[in-house]
């Protein structure tokens, strides 16, 4: 009950202030509804837009770790809750009082052999938030500074039983509510609880630190810390301690030295390059994740929230990009048509045409007042008109961009978003889907093409066998019949395995 309450208070607040829905929701709906909506948000409390980011970040802040969870994924959904409440959910900052160190001790030596052979000097937390807190320390051995993240106690328990119930609740409301179909609120939630999921198993993030450290090997100004293994588990995660100014403290890298143009252009580069060429990239790069180096290198940390994109949807994500820079919208709404975004019986010049009434109003806008954020919000506008389904892969990518572009922007507000990106895409599209990607992909190949063209007696040997066995088996029946059925499967698996071989050549 204590949940169920819990998540009323959440639901309570959000429509007081008219999110949580689509946009226009209320002003269309019945009156029986607007009526159900003024009963149900009686007395709860209506914040003025100039302070209502920090004020409603404050009360859900209060309802716990998954509220703030959900909040700050809110910020991800302009779609649901419009532009205007997503920007005022980035004020929520996921912070905690800290858990005690009869605590910390306990989990350190259930989860560590010897957390005394690596960990020494266990600091207070410098850090706590809403799922673990971070300490301080020094390496037993090379005295090198470390950093410990811990998890808080039973929070793994919490968040399930609390994600439990919005999969119930969301489930609902695709049965009974057609009209959230399309904003697919189930794969949300799932996508949130696989996110979280991760968060609370340390050893996924230290292998995504593994991994995006092996990724960015050649990458120069960009790095992640270092892992130690060895002093690292499902609760604890042990990490070099890394040193730099802190990304929201602009001043500071001003007085540094720091050429701050610069690092606004390369943070968006670094962070395309992880989405395209990668397709898998650091999903809450805040300025809080991000430190900068006395060399101007940017250092993520915390990659509790990693997101991944397919071949497909980096090669969609390129060409939207693209489509808006060189201003083709057409090839932009064919992309989104052969993609299945958008079902085929619709128009591709009509589409077209929205897609140009979303891109042309901000050519002619100074640097400063072009927003990708501002972009996507419209273009969420006129997905609804064309049936185009919330695609809950792209959805973490969508929360990244807006955020690195806010941060982006704090280091120098002209950055032009578009300049920055058009060479870094043009070319990733060059070499994705043009003759050199196209050779490549032949050599990728060669190797299992001429395994299977090795393979290939053996199994028409296997075929014939197992026709020969049908034809016993069926020898009831008459022989001709049985004999045309065998050949007819011997030919059939050579003309798909011929087949198969052509294709992998081409």
């Amino acid at each position: 009950m204590g949940r169920f309450f819990r998540l009323l208070s959440m639901a309570r607040l959000l429509l007081a202030q008219d999110a949580l829905l689509p946009p226009g929701f209320f002003t269309d709906a019945p009156l029986r509804v607007r009526l159900a909506r003024r009963v149900f948000t009686f007395l709860a409390p209506r914040f003025r837009e100039d302070n209502r980011g920090r004020k409603l970040s404050d009360r859900i802040r209060k309802l716990g770790p998954t509220y703030i969870k959900l909040g700050q994924f809110l910020a991800t959904r302009p779609d649901i809750i419009g532009p205007a409440m997503a920007h005022d959910l980035t004020f929520l900052q996921d912070q905690l009082p800290p858990f005690s160190d009869k605590q910390v001790q306990r989990i350190l030596a259930a989860e560590l052999d010897r957390p005394d052979a690596v960990i020494t000097q266990l600091s207070a937390p410098i850090a706590a938030a809403s799922v673990a807190q971070v300490h301080q320390a020094v390496h037993a051995e090379t005295g090198e500074m470390l950093a410990v993240k811990i998890l808080r106690p039973n929070i793994e328990l919490r968040l399930a039983s609390e994600l439990a119930l919005l999969a119930r609740l969301a489930k609902m409301a695709e049965k009974y509510f057609p009209v959230t179909r399309r904003l697919r609120p189930v794969d949300s939630i799932e996508i949130l609880a696989r996110s979280i999921n991760g968060e609370t198993d340390l050893r996924m993030e230290a292998a995504a630190l593994s991994e995006m450290a092996e990724n960015i090997g050649d990458m120069k100004g960009f790095r992640v810390p270092s892992l130690y293994w060895e002093a690292s588990g499902r609760r604890v995660l042990t990490m070099q301690w890394v040193d730099g100014v802190k990304a929201s403290n602009v001043d500071a890298l001003r007085a540094a030295g720091h050429d701050l143009s610069d690092l606004a252009v390369r943070l968006l580069q670094i962070f395309l390059t992880l989405v395209l060429r990668d397709g898998f990239f650091h999903a809450d790069m805040h300025q809080g994740n991000l430190l900068i180096g006395e060399d101007g290198t940017i250092i993520a940390i915390d990659l509790g929230i990693c997101g991944r994109l397919d071949a497909d949807s980096r090669r969609f994500l390129a060409e939207i990009l693209h489509g808006f820079i060189t201003r083709d919208y057409k090839k932009l709404a064919q992309v989104h048509i052969e993609a299945g975004y958008v079902p085929d019986h619709h128009d591709v010049d009509a589409f077209a045409q929205a897609l140009r009434s979303v891109g042309e109003p901000i050519r002619d806008r100074d640097a400063d007042d072009i927003s990708m954020g501002r972009v996507l919000a419209q273009l969420f506008m006129i997905t609804e008109q064309f049936d185009m389904v919330t695609q809950p892969q792209l959805l973490l990518l969508q929360k990244t961009m807006v955020t690195v572009e806010g941060v982006a922007r704090s280091f120098d507000p002209k950055v032009n978003i578009w300049d920055a990106s058009e060479k870094l895409v043009g070319d990733w599209l060059r070499k994705s889907i043009g003759p050199q990607a196209i050779l490549q992909d032949m050599a990728d190949n060669a190797g299992r093409t001429l395994r299977m063209v090795q393979r290939l007696p053996d199994t028409l040997d296997e075929l014939e066998r197992g026709a020969r066995a049908l034809q016993n088996h069926q020898s009831s029946k008459p022989a001709a019949r049985s004999d045309r059925l065998a050949r007819l499967i011997g030919l059939s698996a050579l003309g798909l395995a011929l087949a198969t071989i052509i294709y992998r050549i081409l």
